[in-house]
């Protein structure tokens, strides 16, 4: 017959937080190790892709971490990648620029009409 193994904790369910592995110490007893979650790299909030330079790691072990393992030294670092940072620059330019196109326009357009009522 096998050795009876105790829990360590008051928690008995096999839940997410209470996973544990047999371990035999050196004394020859068998016992409970709870095992902790498993650590994540951050992903971007755009394209869901992993970011690079930030440590994976749960989120006690994160308050416990300085700023520049957890976050990278661009605008939207460790929030967004590079790819999407890029691409929203771009599209912000090509708006303004956009906005700078429509006034003149409208100046040209003005500007003809004007000198129509004054040609007539």
């Amino acid at each position: 017959m096998g050795q009876s193994v105790v829990l360590r904790r008051r928690l008995s369910y096999n839940t997410k937080s209470n996973r544990r592995r047999m371990v035999r110490t050196p004394g020859g007893r068998l016992v409970y190790q709870y095992l902790k979650k498993p650590k994540r790299v951050p992903k971007c909030g755009h394209c869901k892709i992993k970011l690079h330079g930030i440590k994976p790691a749960r989120s006690i072990e994160k308050s416990r971490m300085c700023k520049r393992k957890k976050t990278v030294k661009r605008a939207y670092g460790g929030v967004l990648c590079h790819k999407c940072v890029r691409e929203k620059i771009i599209r912000s330019f090509l708006i303004e620029e956009q906005k700078i196109v429509l006034k003149v326009m409208r100046a040209q357009k003005t500007s003809s009409k004007s000198k129509k009522i004054n040609a007539s």
